[in-house]
């Protein structure tokens, strides 16, 4: 071990422990060592470190999100450079959808001499204790769920395209979505809501016939949706909610800021589309609600807010459950056979077996309401035509 990887292994032992004078010291003796042989030992820890995480079900996006959440602002940049350097390092197949996830991010690389002075902006010992930082993060971060072959294992041959229909769909949704955002009006919000859900569902049913009879059809994969605070517990109910009303599966990951949602290609499409959309609107609605309180309420913001959040992540639930199963009996007259019904069922079973092989050790999550104002004020928002919603309740979420 070289003086450099000496001076950072114990900088990163500090770093990890109770002492804080310990953890300065060991970082003012990395501040004196020999700058390029600490960058190249930085670098090189962190590259490998980062490389490790791929094949035990990290993502960039992932890497990204818990960086973003647990890390300064320069740390979760640097992280994202360090991405990019160890793109250079893999000389297997790599994914399309790993490079595409690169470049989402942004992160890009110009060279390796000097690399962290050029992003320390005039102050290193703050660069070098925000790469220590990422660094204990990197390396502490659990194995996940591998939702996609990682860079380096051959994935399977890549299905026909889908029909053009379905982008086109998509974009009606995405449309109707950017409208319901923007409308001042509740009840014009869940109508546009409602019709994105209708044409979601009817795009559903239309893949999952068409993949019945492909030679190869598609199997459930997963995309993880983030749950930051505050009110992570009500954001991972709204998902469950959405992803229900989509014949998927979602599992909160809380410690680490996630939820994973399973199921078929058409059907998580859906769900990002759908929780991305009714995030921004029930945050709207629960702003506007605030300043509806009645006067005398007292100042109990975040029991408001959870309850009005669980509350409409609840009534949505329905409504979405609602139109999807009218599409379904929709269809199935439409078409005057009983081909539907079983093809939807294999397919809930098939997410239901990804889910118990994913997530052998799901346990409930109960919420609880404790604000009854929030809950009424949520649940008329998510639905302004019925408001007897009965006592505050509970609902159970999926988690780890």
């Amino acid at each position: 071990m070289s003086d450099a990887e000496r001076l950072l292994a114990d900088a990163l032992t500090a770093a990890h422990g109770t002492d804080v004078r310990a953890a300065e010291r060991a970082l003012d003796r990395l501040v004196v060592g020999d700058p390029s042989a600490v960058d190249a030992a930085l670098l090189a820890r962190l590259v490998r470190a980062v490389g490790r995480l791929w094949p035990r079900g990290w993502q960039p996006v992932d890497l990204d999100r818990i960086a973003t959440r647990r890390l300064a602002p320069r740390g979760a940049r640097l992280l994202r450079n360090v991405l990019a350097a160890q793109r250079r390092e893999l000389s297997g197949p790599v994914p399309q959808w790993f490079d595409d996830q690169l470049a989402e991010l942004g992160a890009g690389w110009d060279a390796d001499a000097g690399w962290l002075d050029r992003r320390a902006e005039g102050d290193r010992i703050t660069a070098l204790r925000d790469a220590v930082d990422a660094l204990g993060l990197v390396e502490g971060l659990p194995p996940i769920a591998t939702l996609r072959p990682p860079p380096g294992v051959p994935a399977a041959a890549p299905r026909a395209a889908a029909p053009a229909t379905g982008s086109r769909i998509l974009d009606r949704v995405r449309a109707l979505l950017a409208k319901a955002e923007s409308t001042t009006f509740p009840a014009e919000a869940e109508a546009l809501t409602g019709k994105a859900q209708e044409l979601m569902a009817r795009h559903s049913i239309d893949a999952a016939l068409l993949d019945a009879t492909a030679e190869r059809p598609d199997q459930p994969s997963g995309v993880r949706l983030g749950t930051d605070a505050p009110y992570a517990a009500a954001k991972a109910l709204l998902i469950q909610e959405v992803a229900a009303a989509n014949r998927c599966e979602s599992v909160w990951s809380d410690h680490l800021g996630f939820a994973t949602v399973l199921g078929f290609p058409a059907d998580l499409a859906a769900v990002e589309l759908l929780h991305t959309s009714l995030l921004v609107q029930a945050t709207a609605a629960m702003l506007r609600g605030r300043g509806e309180r009645r006067a005398g309420s007292g100042r109990r913001t975040k029991g408001y807010d959870e309850s009005f959040l669980n509350a409409f992540a609840l009534r949505i639930g329905e409504r979405l459950r609602a139109a999807t199963a009218a599409e379904e009996r929709a269809a199935a007259e439409e078409r005057g056979d009983d081909r539907l019904l079983p093809v939807l069922a294999a397919r809930s079973d098939a997410v239901r077996e990804r889910v118990d092989q994913l997530f052998p050790g799901v346990t409930r999550h109960r919420l609880q309401v404790r604000d009854a104002e929030g809950w009424t004020s949520g649940t008329s928002a998510a639905d302004r035509a019925s408001l007897d919603i009965g006592a505050p309740g509970r609902r159970a979420v999926h988690g780890r």
